[in-house]
């Protein structure tokens, strides 16, 4: 300690004129000390001049991570704020977010807070949008947009706010003008993603619609297998209906649900739904809505022929259409709740399910009051049957994700003290502690009230409650001592009715998957738990895989799942073949492609397992590779919460894969919507209007702290826009004729052409 006693004692003097080394030594000093005298109580004033000192100088000398690292070791980061200055604001939140998911809480959300603070300081308010989004604080996203008069940048945030599934409703104080504010709205509300999404498809050219066997590609294996897939099954079928819907999803036309026959009776539409077993009648209606997935007009237009059939599956696959095509839509009519709200309370129970998930998918994070009030009914009912119990939790779930609503959790909380020992024992019931996740998704310890209750359920329920709640409300959080946590569940050898492993190893996952580093660290983990843990576990391990490396197939992640696809336990072997869905979704991998084809040869016999295969098919094609299922959007920072309420409740069925989705309740798979969003870089002009422009698009690189201006992405290729962009894939501008207006490339970017270019020629 001293330099800093010296120093004190000392003459004022410049602190830089002793050099670098020094002001360094000196700041490490200072935070012992600091530390010291905070712990002894004694007076810090003294110190916080010198910090004043050294701030200053290590942001005149480009080392503001330095400068960030003293400011959180004295607890004083406002400092920051007025020390900056427009040529190094950039780097130091850049510093600050990055290093926000290492910290603590509360130090975690202070950094952004600091960093919200400079963006809006230095007038960047689309970074400072995203800070607003991540901290989930609308007060600051209403902020951000009445700090500006300028309405393009207003349509941009709307763009953002769109993108990550935000119900925000406009008012007089963002938008004065009527028009103004209708436009903003009809972005927000997503109107224009279908028109966009179709953009693309002509750009790329893939508007040809495909059919299941142009997926399965049949002639390419060789041998037995090819001669069974001819059979026309029941489950063939039902799986091909999966196929064609993920593949053709937002394209409007196919070739089994649209294609009218010869004679113009629409023949040959109903003859696919009827080559459907029962249940399986309800999904192949359902496929239609995600056929015509965010083309709401047309889409309704088209299902409303189910909604009179006299086949209550057919009705009932219908309104789950109808709650699809509205996915993530929203409008002013609310036509998915003027069509579904009074199926919810008909007789028939499938009718009832199908209008229920319908609701669920339409309105997924709107927080509807509608929604809520009737749903509340039937879950205080007592006499109403469980699988339409369940699904009614879910919906309120998905509906009011991550709101913390207190009202819906005690009535979840009810039905599942109410319900009784059989009925704890039905397989469906291990997705009401999953709706009650879902209403603290991403909230951390605003859980712990429930949390406390649940451990006062049948203990049947009760462990698996438990880790629901704790793994879905860290999820996306990065939380170091939550993975610790449930890796210690995983490590217990039980009995074998046990049920909570397989919830906390998705837990991991979910909790992992904030960043790389951490991801990378669970990645090993789990390998560790297919040697040593019990088969509950090993069950779960490829679920977790698949959503940490969701539409981002790593290489070793691969090899692994394709290994487990071939165990000797078939439900470890089934979760595996979804998992190669999961993480090649909407890629075309060729090479998992070519593992799933293989499969489907090597497993012809097994009904189960062929199924599995054919709807893994149908996820890698997913949008004939436009579409992505990673819930994470501008440059792998924010967290969609719908996306992500949408994978988990999936992944929570796919736990009892044989009594859910190979059960009769497969048309869960279609919750799967709520995570497709098009993997597109659409660059707009002033009038919204499509505008092709040379992008470069390469590997992102990790700048943070590094000296000078790195290049942010490497082994790029120069494209026209609109582009595909793959998973850890970052794009920039490849002329200087345009400005964009936020700056993440992702989704749909506004462009002002820059005053300021002068042309070459």
């Amino acid at each position: 300690m001293e330099s800093l006693k010296y120093r004190l004692l000392g003459s004022e003097g410049d602190i830089g004129s002793w050099g670098h080394e020094y002001v360094r030594n000196l700041a490490g000093e200072i935070s012992q000390e600091f530390a010291k005298r905070q712990y002894d109580d004694m007076p810090i004033d003294a110190l916080m001049e010198l910090v004043q000192q050294i701030v200053a100088f290590h942001m005149k000398h480009n080392a503001e991570p330095e400068a960030v690292d003293l400011l959180m070791e004295v607890e004083d980061l406002d400092l920051l704020i007025e020390h900056i200055d427009a040529t190094n604001y950039k780097r130091a939140c850049l510093y600050l977010t990055s290093s926000s998911s290492y910290l603590p809480s509360p130090d975690d959300v202070l950094a952004l807070d600091i960093a919200y603070t400079i963006y809006m300081k230095f007038e960047d308010y689309a970074s400072a949008l995203r800070i607003a989004l991540f901290i989930d604080n609308n007060q600051y996203v209403k902020q951000v947009y009445t700090s500006t008069e300028d309405l393009l940048l207003k349509k941009q945030f709307s763009y953002i706010i769109a993108r990550h599934g935000l119900a925000l409703e406009l008012d007089d104080d963002i938008a004065a003008d009527d028009d103004d504010k209708e436009a903003l709205q009809d972005i927000v509300n997503n109107v224009k993603l279908s028109e966009g999404y179709l953009t693309l498809a002509r750009d790329v050219e893939v508007m040809e619609p495909k059919s299941p066997e142009d997926i399965y590609k049949v002639h390419l294996i060789d041998g037995r297998a090819s001669a069974s897939s001819s059979l026309d099954s029941a489950r063939q079928n039902l799986a091909a209906t999966f196929v064609n819907a993920f593949v053709n999803a937002g394209f409007g036309q196919d070739k089994l649900m649209t294609v009218l026959s010869e004679s113009s009776s629409g023949g040959s539409s109903g003859s696919w739904l009827f080559k459907n077993k029962e249940h399986g009648k309800a999904s192949a209606a359902a496929s239609l809505g995600m056929i015509l997935l965010w083309d709401v007009d047309s889409g309704l237009a088209q299902i409303d022929k189910y909604l009179h059939s006299n086949d209550n599956h057919v009705v009932a696959g219908a309104l789950l259409g109808v709650g699809i095509v509205n996915c993530g839509v929203k409008d002013d009519c609310d036509p998915a709740l003027a069509l579904l709200i009074d199926f919810v309370n008909k007789e028939d129970t499938v009718i009832r399910i199908g209008a229920i998930l319908g609701l669920g998918i339409a309105y997924a994070g709107s927080h509807k009051d509608e929604v809520r009030v009737r749903l509340s009914l039937i879950m205080g009912d007592p006499k109403v049957p469980l699988e339409v119990l369940v699904f009614s939790a879910i919906t309120l779930g998905l509906v009011y994700v991550g709101s913390c609503n207190e009202e819906i959790a005690q009535s979840i909380i009810f039905a599942l003290m109410d319900r009784s020992d059989t009925e704890l024992n039905e397989p469906l019931t291990r997705l009401l502690p999953v709706a009650l996740g879902l209403l603290y998704l991403g909230k951390q310890d605003n859980v712990e009230a429930t949390a406390e209750v649940s451990k006062t359920f049948n203990e049947k329920i009760r462990k698996y409650c438990d880790v629901t709640l704790l793994s879905l409300a860290y999820a996306g959080t990065g939380n170091v001592l939550k993975v610790q946590k449930l890796l210690g569940y995983c490590a217990q050898h039980l009995d074998k009715g046990e049920t909570h492993q397989g919830p906390a190893v998705l837990g991991i996952a979910l909790i992992a998957m904030a960043e790389e580093l951490g991801l990378d660290m669970a990645i090993r983990s789990l390998e560790h738990l297919l040697q040593y843990g019990e088969q509950n576990i090993r069950r779960a391990v490829p679920l977790a895989l698949g959503i940490l490396c969701i539409s981002n197939p790593k290489v070793n992640v691969m090899d692994t799942l394709s290994r487990l696809s071939h165990d000797t336990d078939g439900d470890v072997s089934m979760a595996a073949i979804i998992s190669l869905g999961l993480i090649g979704a909407g890629t075309n991998n060729a090479r998992i492609a070519g593992m799933l084809r293989n499969l489907s040869s090597y497993y012809y016999k097994e009904a189960g397992h062929l199924f599995c295969v054919r709807i893994a098919q149908g996820l890698v094609h997913l949008g004939k590779g436009l579409l992505t299922l990673l819930p994470y959007h501008s440059d792998r920072f924010l967290l969609s919460p719908t996306a992500l309420a949408g994978l988990v409740t999936v992944l929570h069925a796919c736990l009892d894969m044989k009594s859910i989705i190979l059960g009769k309740y497969h048309y869960m798979l279609y919750i799967l919507v709520l995570a497709m969003q098009p993997r597109m870089l659409m660059t707009v002009d002033e009038n919204l209007k499509p505008l092709s422009v040379p992008v470069r698009v390469g590997q992102a690189v990790d700048v943070v702290g590094q000296a000078g201006r790195p290049k942010t992405i490497t082994g790029f290729q120069t494209h026209s826009t609109p582009v595909l962009l793959a998973a850890g894939e970052r794009a920039e501008l490849a002329t200087e004729k345009y400005i964009p207006l936020t700056p993440v490339l992702e989704g749909f970017v506004i462009l002002r052409e820059n005053p300021d270019y002068q042309d070459d020629r």
